[in-house]
């Protein structure tokens, strides 16, 4: 039986969206069939969703190409129209929106807020772009002018994963669409509808013209045929880094552009002037926010040795002391993992690192979905729960002696996304992470941040660098570059 989340005002109908896809502006029956949107912490059935199938893919990019061509002629005051619209509709259906994210996603509520928050301001700094400066006078040494212009690259393929839906999803949606593309969306089998029904309805409400946003759901076969669509010239990927490379590989065969936000394994240091208790604080959110899955999240904790043991007590305290339970039902601190197969990979990583010499300062078990935050205190390097991505609530704690050595601990990873540095010196911090090579650093904070119009972006296995954030990155993401040459009478060849 569907537990839907249902308002007199409702803007996700069921029975308008259930089991369906869409294309060209219609909810149409998928290639793919239909499967249930299961709510993790209770194992509900919230709604039916539509999957594609390769097929569909095909169909929904040639409606994207086809509507693509009016949408980048429009005026541009006419696009920033519909990207103010659907920011005020995204504030306007917060409430609603944020309630699936919250029973689908299994986000709790103070994130669902701020995931709505950021996605309408995606949204508002999207619509600047229509009017931004696309292009530039470059000198020439004939007598002619000679201009650089930014043109709309036309079909955009954005595939989001299932943690933070909307964030990840409307990074790309909304300056693509402002730039005059058509996109294609492809979210998660597991969260359709907090990351694709709820953008079609948004931008629907809005008044974007049909066929500019596909909804085309489903598996590795669905993303595949996204990507090697001739009439798709750019995707933007963001998931695992293994996901990530199969999309470059198949972006790499087909020459499209691929913009890949893969994961992390972020390094957060704690200097010896550091304030514990404000760090644990910051540690707690950095590692616990969102049961750990997010890309950010702070996954290795170093801590210089005078401070190493109160540290790691008083974060093992506070993990002890976090409320862990279903977000849709009373105020809880974390919510649930995704699914089962989350839940045991991040449980093995953990025993995995106990066997290996690791110390359960705290956690390390769970019920259900439910896994307790969890403090692994000496972890061995080479252990994988210290190594790699763990995506789950699980903080692995080592001791430096000296800032060379933090600085070869950090940058002791293949990953390159957030770092943190907690110290009273701002300059030192600096300095030091100015040795670690990170897309992100924040001094005195931790590492899950996010701003609209800030870049973001990592390297090595993190991903292809910022694409995301203020108007250059994203003109430079979703256009193509022409060159283009004016002569007043027809120039003169020796031949």
């Amino acid at each position: 039986m569907s537990t839907a989340i249902q308002t007199s005002d409702t803007l996700l109908d069921e029975s308008v969206f259930a089991g369906k896809i869409f294309i060209d502006g219609e909810w149409v029956v998928g290639g793919g069939g239909a499967i249930p949107s299961i709510e993790p912490a209770t194992g509900a059935t919230l709604a039916m969703v539509g999957l594609a199938d390769p097929a569909d893919v095909a169909r929904a990019a040639e409606g994207a190409a086809r509507a693509q061509k009016e949408w980048a002629a429009l005026p541009h005051p006419a696009r920033s129209a519909v990207l103010r619209k659907a920011g005020q509709l995204w504030e306007q259906y917060a409430d609603e929106i944020g309630g699936w994210n919250v029973r689908e996603v299994g986000a709790i509520p103070p994130l669902a807020g701020f995931a709505l928050h950021v996605t309408a301001a995606e949204t508002y700094e999207a619509a600047a772009l229509p009017s931004a400066p696309l292009g530039s006078i470059l000198a020439s040494e004939e007598p002619r002018l000679s201009l650089a212009q930014q043109v709309p690259v036309g079909v955009v393929g954005v595939i989001a994963p299932f943690n933070v839906p909307l964030i990840l999803a409307i990074r790309a949606v909304a300056p693509a669409l402002a730039l005059g593309n058509a996109v294609l969306l492809k979210p998660d089998p597991r969260t359709v509808i907090t990351g694709g029904v709820s953008f079609v309805r948004i931008f629907e409400e809005a008044g974007l013209p049909a066929g500019l946003l596909q909804l085309v759901p489903g598996g590795a076969d669905v993303g595949e045929a996204l990507v090697a669509d001739p009439r798709v010239r750019v995707v933007a990927f963001t998931g695992s880094t293994r996901a990530g490379r199969a999309v470059g590989e198949v972006a790499a065969r087909h020459l499209t552009r691929a913009h890949l936000e893969l994961g992390g394994n972020s390094a957060f240091i704690i200097r010896a002037d550091a304030d514990v208790d404000k760090a644990v604080n910051l540690a707690t959110w950095g590692s616990f926010l969102h049961q750990g899955q997010i890309c950010m999240t702070v996954g290795r904790h170093i801590v210089h040795e005078s401070l190493f043991e109160e540290y790691v007590s008083k974060l093992a305290a506070k993990a002890d002391s976090m409320h862990v339970g279903d977000p849709a039902a009373g105020q809880v601190h974390l919510g649930p993992l995704i699914d089962e197969v989350q839940r045991d990979r991040v449980h093995t990583l953990v025993q995995d690192a106990v066997a290996q010499g690791a110390e359960l300062r705290a956690g390390g078990s769970y019920d259900e979905l439910f896994y307790r935050p969890t403090v692994l205190a000496n972890t061995p390097r080479d252990a994988t729960a210290y190594a790699d991505e763990v995506f789950g609530p699980v903080a692995s704690v080592v001791p430096f002696a000296t800032d060379d050595e933090a600085v070869a601990l950090a940058a002791d990873t293949q990953y390159g996304l957030s770092l943190g540095i907690v110290t009273a010196d701002v300059f030192a911090g600096l300095a030091l992470a100015q040795r670690i090579p990170t897309g992100i650093v924040h001094i005195n904070d931790q590492t899950v941040n996010d701003e609209a119009n800030a870049p973001f972006g990592g390297t090595g296995f993190s991903g292809t660098g910022s694409r995301h954030g203020g108007a250059q990155a994203n003109v430079d993401a979703f256009t193509d570059t022409r060159w283009i040459t004016l002569r007043r009478e027809p120039g003169q060849y020796p031949l």
